[in-house]
């Protein structure tokens, strides 16, 4: 996985009553892009260093041409 500040993590639920989690990348401490990224989430403005496991996926931000 890799990821660059501006990029979203987005966590789905494991089990039918989670929610998904979705947060803004503030942080990329490693060059290469890889975790663990420092994570703002929209559903509380918390920050929270993120680990992400096989139920997290990147959404990139999109190019401005």
């Amino acid at each position: 996985m890799h990821a660059q500040v501006g990029d979203w993590v987005v966590i789905e639920g494991r089990y039918l009553d989670d929610r998904r989690r979705q947060g803004r990348i503030i942080e990329v401490p490693h060059a290469d892009g890889t975790p663990p990224y420092r994570v703002r989430w929209v559903e509380d403005d918390h920050e929270t260093l993120v680990f992400p496991g096989p139920e997290a996926h990147i959404e990139p931000v999109p190019v401005q041409p």
